[in-house]
């Protein structure tokens, strides 16, 4: 555990930070200079960066608002200053919306956008006061539209990136920028950890099956860690939304190119192993890690 130190060298904090994009964020800030703090869901993960002398890890289960919005206190008492906050924490919930029970879909927005809320609350009176932050909510590229099985999981996500662009123009005339990252299809534990629909009818499952077969290949999520860096220190005050990995950063620009309702008919065809020529040349792959 580091000591606490104040002075000129920032510090971040990042939830969810266990495995995938936050666990690599957290090296990646780690390794530029920056102080972090690092938080986990489980006491057997406190020590998931042990290795790295500048990185405090702590216990928050976001599902806690209480704990949540106490949160930036205590992130600002690990180093004596808290620059940057990325709320990375969150699960994805898939199946078909029918056979998900409220509970699931309750549950889901509990993690993905009350939790992230309340842990705006947090920061965002030290941000205003000090006249300076970035606070970057991690959506995800379903929030764009039209992906079957995950209605539940693309709806938190797109109010994630609205609940951002609120915040973006609410809190820009006192310094702080607040910006959304959509990550594409990457490889992480996430897909390891899906809180399933059970009891599907059957009419479901060889098309669901046959989606899923469809998208196999995930990008490496190290491509994320990088953006979630650049969005923190790029200081672009103007820019809201980011992407990730190749077919994150193809989407945005193919949904403006044809318009919404061309869009979603050609992403439905591809949901449905029908893609196009058109989409085929305008949508590249995600590319699977090399190591």
């Amino acid at each position: 555990m580091p000591a606490k130190t104040t002075g000129t060298t920032k510090t971040i904090a990042i939830t969810g930070t266990a495995s995938g994009f936050g666990h690599l964020s957290v090296r990646r800030f780690a390794e530029a200079g920056w102080n972090v703090v690092a938080t986990v869901r489980k006491e057997a993960d406190l020590d998931a960066h042990a290795e790295l002398a500048n990185v405090k890890t702590v216990l928050l289960d976001v599902d806690d608002e209480a704990a949540d919005l106490t949160f930036g206190d205590l992130a600002l008492s690990a180093f004596g200053r808290l620059d940057a906050l990325i709320n990375n924490a969150g699960y994805f919930q898939g199946g078909p919306l029918e056979a998900t029970t409220m509970d699931q879909a309750h549950r889901q927005f509990q993690t993905n956008v009350f939790g992230l809320i309340a842990l705006n609350k947090a920061v965002i009176p030290i941000f205003r006061t000090q006249r300076s932050g970035v606070i970057v909510n991690v959506s995800s590229i379903s929030a764009d539209g039209g992906f079957p099985y995950t209605s539940v999981y693309e709806a938190s996500k797109a109010a994630v990136a609205s609940l951002t662009e609120g915040l973006h123009a609410e809190l820009a005339e006192f310094g702080v920028s607040v910006k959304a990252l959509h990550p594409g299809n990457h490889a992480t534990k996430i897909f390891s950890k899906v809180d399933r629909a059970e009891n599907v009818p059957a009419d479901y499952l060889a098309p669901s099956e046959a989606f899923a077969a469809r998208n196999l290949v995930r990008s490496d999520p190290a491509l994320t860690a990088e953006v979630m860096f650049r969005m923190v220190t790029d200081g672009d005050t103007k820019k809201v939304h980011y992407y990730s990995g190749p077919d994150g950063e193809a989407i945005p620009r193919v949904k403006q190119l044809l318009g919404q309702d061309w869009y979603l008919e050609e992403l439905t065809r591809r949901n449905h192993g029908q893609a196009t020529a058109l989409w085929n040349a305008l949508m590249p792959t995600p590319e699977a890690p090399t190591h």
